[in-house]
């Protein structure tokens, strides 16, 4: 009968408590947050998240641009006036002679990259007109119009493809930079949520300090009336005095720890640190059934550090290839075929044009390097072994960590009920005892005692509910299993195609 009188006692003031809260959150211009709330501010305004995004950007634009890089490339080089005035010795006549020349000039390419041989195709059109004078009298035609059209081939020889080595970096890079932001948004989720909790617990531990501060104003009191009527020694009112100067000290340090953490919630989430907030959330216990064998399956196919691994290993695989052609034996055809028109006037530009047909290959042939290229091949190769091991290391870590929290939260449940029962226990000796300290059985130090061991309670019972929400959160993260709603992180498809 006294505990189903003491649980109704304690729903009544926790709903007076909330009406009361309300009303001061109304008079006061406070924002409300609930967790989901606070979530949707940090996905918006979260410095990390901000980060995450940019980077995200950052490797998105770097890949448009490579494959823009591949497409055809115009230019126009224009030099519309160039002049020159020069002196120098002809030998062949044996004098000095002063020569002018005026050109403009211009040049028009069209480059195409050929993405599966890593060579480059180029159409080059160059057009120009010059006026020269020679001081000797030995100048024909002073002033002439010159056009000179060819194709172009340069191709590279018994080498790695550079082109396609580099687009196939900067894809990975964006993988790894979307699979980073996933993970962000993750972990953002799981500092927002301890964060939230860890205002909530404050402000929880500042209305206990205050009830603790009013439960020893009473005593106080009640101390105070009994010394008065000469039932009681001063000694006890001197006791009193000191546990009434606690509980208000009490009181003023919780008020200070919650603005504290107030204040990093709203640095966290990106909210205005000068707004005043507080929050409100429902943390009574709702026991999840977890199956720890679909947890490990699902942290084991959908975890995205273990692509980032993957893509760890494959970008060393390519610093590799790199370090092969250190002193590599390499070959480098250029190829072009064209004609060239030289004339006095524009029209006849053509009127007898010459070919100039341009073939070279050239070969870079290594002798010795005194065993530099080996030495960096075995350097890389332990770097790429090292990323291969992380890899394995890191699928047994998440095992490790799924088994772990599963244990973690199958002890939260028992301790949730010890500290709900301790709860109970302790304000059922509280109000005991303060009737006994009311009637003069009890001392101020020993009522005292039994008021802290209620606040003490009241805190372990809040914290363990709480540690059991981070902890069902912290499973959600660690396996990609939502076990509070029975569904996946990662759609279904995506884990059938990597299974």
């Amino acid at each position: 009968m006294i505990t189903i009188m003491l649980v109704q006692k304690q729903i009544q003031r926790g709903f007076m408590l909330v009406i009361f809260c309300l009303l001061l959150l109304t008079a006061n211009g406070q924002q409300i947050l609930t967790l989901e709330s606070a979530l949707e501010i940090a996905r918006s305004n979260s410095p990390d998240i901000q980060r995450s995004l940019l980077n995200l950007e950052r490797s998105e634009q770097t890949l448009k641009a490579q494959n823009a890089a591949l497409k055809s490339n115009f230019s126009l080089n224009l030099t519309p006036i160039s002049y020159d005035k020069t002196r120098a010795f002809d030998l062949y006549n044996s004098k000095w002679n002063t020569s002018e020349t005026t050109r403009s000039a211009g040049t028009f390419t069209i480059s195409q990259p050929i993405l599966p041989t890593d060579g480059t195709i180029s159409l080059v059109n160059s057009f120009g007109w010059q006026n020269s004078f020679s001081e000797n009298g030995f100048n024909p035609q002073p002033k002439t119009f010159s056009n000179n059209l060819y194709l172009s081939i340069a191709q590279p020889l018994f080498t790695y493809n550079r082109t396609k080595l580099t687009l196939q970096e900067l894809q990975l890079d964006l993988e790894n930079a979307k699979l980073s932001y996933a993970m962000q948004k993750l972990n953002n989720e799981k500092q927002v949520t301890q964060f939230f909790y860890d205002v909530y617990l404050a402000q929880m531990n500042l209305s206990i300090s205050q009830d603790e501060f009013a439960n020893t104003q009473k005593s106080y009191e009640i101390t105070q009336n009994k010394v008065t009527a000469g039932i009681a020694a001063k000694e006890e009112l001197y006791q009193a005095e000191l546990n009434f100067a606690t509980a208000k000290s009490t009181v003023y340090n919780a008020q200070v720890n919650l603005d504290n953490l107030k204040d990093q919630f709203k640095q966290y989430i990106g909210m205005d640190i000068m707004e005043e907030i507080t929050v409100m959330t429902d943390v009574a216990l709702n026991p999840v059934s977890v199956d720890v064998k679909k947890a490990i399956e699902y942290g084991l196919t959908t975890r995205m550090e273990l692509r980032q691994r993957e893509i760890d290993v494959e970008t060393s695989q390519f610093t590799l290839i790199r370090t092969k052609s250190l002193n590599e034996f390499r070959g480098d055809v250029n190829l072009s075929v064209g004609i060239i028109g030289v004339n006095e006037n524009l029209n006849n530009i053509y009127q007898n044009p010459t070919n100039n047909p341009r073939v070279s290959v050239s070969f870079n042939v290594p002798l010795y390097d005194w065993g530099e290229k080996k030495a960096r091949i075995k350097a890389q190769e332990a770097v790429i072994q090292t990323q291969e091991l992380n890899q394995t290391e890191q699928k047994k870590q998440i095992t490790l960590d799924i088994r772990r929290v599963y244990r973690s939260l199958q002890n939260l449940v028992n301790q949730i009920d010890i500290a709900s029962q301790n709860e109970k226990n302790a304000q059922l000796t509280y109000e005991i005892n303060l009737e006994r300290y009311a009637n003069g059985d009890l001392t101020s130090m020993d009522m005292n005692l039994f008021q802290t061991q209620l606040s003490q309670k009241k805190m372990a019972y809040a914290q363990a509910l709480i540690d059991y929400k981070i902890e069902l959160l912290n499973l959600k993260i660690q396996s990609l299993y939502d076990f509070e709603k029975n569904e996946p992180i990662v759609p279904e498809n995506i884990i059938q195609k990597k299974k």
